[in-house]
């Protein structure tokens, strides 16, 4: 026991652990927690101080020649680590979970949650120089919520009636009905706070964040400077932070085994427990709400047939996938974006199984004949297109001819998702069930990339946010996700672990559930140690 306890101490000198994971692996060693608290305090975390300095780089998938610098517009991996650097958003969220102030100091509601004031932090400059202010906080509020934005936020905000300052610090938001969870949505990565809220210049990365735009070659990669005035020194610890833009998985993997970057993400399943055993790599996986589904356009022939999507959907074996493509990584979906990892989530809804026969029969009720075509790529998930043809292998058990058509990653997210009709596709998860449904379910959610509508799912999401009784909002949920589940048009069935990987030269890394690389903190987060 004692060597353990002496490499759980020295895990975290590394800053290889956070005071939680410590805390986790202690109890399952069996170190009572008084010990390990006074362990704590003395050595681990106390012992490495954040160094400051150098250059992190980092190598990830998701990334293309059509990327924009605007919140508004990020949709994949390396926009939405990018922004992590320069931009900032009115709240965080906890690893743990909790929704803490950032550029908005505190936060408080009135008339049933539909009254919401923020307080704005004072003395916090964007990299042009300018002194944020609550005007440009409202005017970014104001950009993600009208009519004829772009914004992947668009889903969230929806509800809110108006946005207006108050005094010299404060935004009040006005909805049209409760919402308990505003805060919540406030944290959401596309709404970072920008000078004049964005309408300026949307793609100029001028935020609050720790890092300075200085190379921006999408589909290419990235620089960060860092930014002279930041507020904060609790990350930002590098001199300059680097995305590279690295698609194919072998140049990830080999370009962190040779030392030249510090990061990559979307560890392929099947080759993490190999690349963990190399002395200068270390695997930090973290389970949390990201799920790989296939979407279908609930609005397109053949889709619009709830037949042939409950065909599909008992013609897909999710332990083989689970097994096969993501190697134990992750857990079995149901059809449902909300798993374990959200609050009022209901275990017992009962789980879909791989059963051809049942296929078969929806198949035949459905009319439907002829190949299905499949749209895959890498740039969804690693191992998308083995994941497709596994499904098309299952599914011809049943009678049903799924065809793969492998799409290019450059350009996946411009030109297929959300476009084509039945494809492969990735989400990350969100903080609470009312923003996943939101954002990706709600009939008129500029995401909706099922493009199914369901008026009386529309009318529960709006009764859940103002449901003050955990039992009732719980079953509110549960009701939701069977129709999601039951007559939506994705097929959910794997839920992945974000497995990606660091140099051992890294410090400070913080397990995160809420998505890869530390919630695509890693860059502002860590230091070279």
């Amino acid at each position: 026991m004692h060597n353990k306890i002496e490499q759980l101490t020295q895990e975290a000198k590394k800053g290889r652990l956070s005071r939680r994971d410590f805390m986790r692996h202690a109890a399952a060693i069996g170190l009572a927690a008084p010990l390990a608290t006074s362990l704590l305090g003395q050595s681990a975390f106390a012992a490495e101080a954040p160094k400051k300095g150098g250059h992190l780089i980092a190598a990830l998938t998701g990334g293309s020649s059509t990327d924009s610098l605007d919140p508004a517009l990020s949709a994949s991996n390396v926009p939405f680590n990018i922004l992590r650097t320069w931009g900032e958003t009115l709240v965080d969220i906890s690893p743990e979970g909790e929704a803490i102030p950032w550029l908005a100091e505190s936060w408080e509601s009135s008339n049933g949650a539909t009254t919401w004031t923020f307080t704005i932090r004072k003395g916090i400059t964007f990299h042009n120089g300018k002194t944020m202010d609550n005007n440009d906080v409202a005017k970014t509020l104001q950009r993600h919520s009208g009519e004829d934005t772009k914004s992947g936020a668009l889903g969230i905000m929806r509800d809110i009636k108006s946005i207006t300052t108050q005094g010299s610090d404060k935004v009040v938001v006005e909805l049209t009905g409760g919402n308990a969870d505003l805060p919540y949505l406030m944290s959401d990565y596309h709404l970072v706070i920008q000078p004049n809220g964005g309408f300026d210049a949307p793609a100029a990365g001028v935020g609050t964040g720790p890092y300075q735009v200085k190379v921006n070659e999408p589909g290419i990669r990235h620089v960060g400077e860092k930014y002279a005035g930041y507020w904060r020194d609790s990350v930002g610890h590098a001199d300059t932070v680097e995305i590279r833009v690295m698609n194919d998985q072998t140049a990830r993997m080999a370009a962190l085994q040779s030392g030249s970057v510090h990061f990559v993400n979307r560890v392929a399943p099947k080759t993490a427990k190999l690349l963990g055993r190399l002395p200068n790599v270390d695997i930090v996986n973290a389970k949390g709400r990201g799920h790989y589904p296939f979407l279908m356009h609930a609005d397109t022939a053949p889709f619009d047939n709830n037949e042939l999507r409950l065909a599909l959907k008992y013609a897909i074996d999710r332990e083989d996938l689970v097994k096969r493509i993501l190697k134990g990584y992750g857990t079995v979906g149901n059809d449902n974006p909300i798993n374990a990892a959200y609050d009022l989530f209901n275990e017992d809804i009962e789980q879909r199984a791989y059963d051809p026969d049942k296929a078969a029969f929806h198949y035949k009720k459905s009319g439907h004949s002829g190949p299905i075509v499949l749209r895959s790529s890498e740039a969804a998930f690693s191992g998308a297109v083995d994941a497709a043809l596994l499904f098309s292998q299952h599914a011809a058990k049943a009678g049903i001819e799924v065809k793969v058509q492998k799409e290019p990653a450059d350009g996946y997210w411009s030109n297929v998702w959300n476009k084509q009709p039945f494809c492969a596709s990735y989400w990350g998860g969100r903080n609470t069930q009312d923003q996943m449904f939101s954002v990706a379910y709600k009939s008129t959610a500029d995401w909706n990339d099922t493009k199914w509508q369901r008026p009386e799912f529309d009318s529960l999401l709006a009764k859940a946010r103002t449901e003050t009784n955990r039992d009732n909002r719980k079953e509110i949920y549960t009701d939701m996700s069977m129709m999601v589940r039951d007559e939506g048009g994705a097929i959910i069935p794997m839920f992945n672990d974000f497995v990606d990987a660091k140099s051992d030269k890294v410090g400070g890394y913080i397990s995160d559930p809420s998505a890869e690389l530390s919630n695509g903190f890693a860059l502002i987060r860590c230091w070279l140690s």
